[in-house]
C-alpha cells in the first residue's frame, strides 16, 4: 500500500481510540448507592423487615413496591388491651425526623423525635451507631411518591 492511503486510516484509528478512552473515563452514574446506604438497605429490608408494617399491600396481598415504606394502616390488634398503635407511619425519606441526629437517636435508643418510646408493635431498636447511621442514610435516600 502507498503511505498516503495508510496515513488517513492511522489518524482515524487513533481518533477512535481516543474517543473510546474518553468514554471509559466518564464518571459512574450518581444513582449507585454508597456502601453505607447498601448496609442500611440490608438492615431495613432483610433484618428488621420494616416493610411488613410500613408498606401497604396490593390486592393479592403482596407488598406494594410503588408505595415502599410510605406508611400503612395495620390490620391486626393485640389480644388483650394495651398501648398499641394501628398506624405504621411513612418512613421513606424519614418525614417525621427533622434532623438525622434525631433519627439516629431513635434507632440507637428507641426514643422518638418527641422524646417518647414508640408504641408496640414497633420494636425498641438498640442499633450501634454505624448501623443507625446506615439505616438513616438508606431511609433518607428514598423519595416518597406523590
Amino acid at each position: 500500500m502507498k503511505p498516503q492511503i495508510i496515513l488517513p486510516w492511522l489518524v482515524l484509528a487513533a481518533a477512535l481510540g481516543a474517543a473510546d478512552t474518553n468514554q471509559l473515563a466518564q464518571p459512574k452514574p450518581a444513582d449507585q448507592a454508597s456502601p453505607q446506604i447498601e448496609r442500611g438497605k440490608y438492615l431495613v429490608e432483610r433484618v428488621a423487615v420494616c416493610a411488613e408494617c410500613h408498606t401497604p399491600r396490593d390486592e393479592q396481598g403482596h407488598l406494594d413496591r410503588d408505595h415502599w415504606l410510605q406508611g400503612n394502616i395495620l390490620d391486626y390488634k393485640p389480644a388483650s388491651p394495651r398501648p398499641f398503635t394501628t398506624i405504621a407511619p411513612p418512613i421513606a425519606g424519614l418525614p417525621s425526623y427533622a434532623t438525622d441526629e434525631l433519627a439516629v437517636r431513635f434507632f440507637e435508643t428507641g426514643l422518638t423525635a418527641n422524646g417518647k418510646y414508640a408504641q408496640p408493635p414497633m420494636p425498641q431498636f438498640r442499633l450501634n451507631h454505624d448501623d443507625a447511621l446506615a439505616v438513616v442514610a438508606y431511609l433518607r435516600s428514598l423519595r416518597p411518591t406523590e
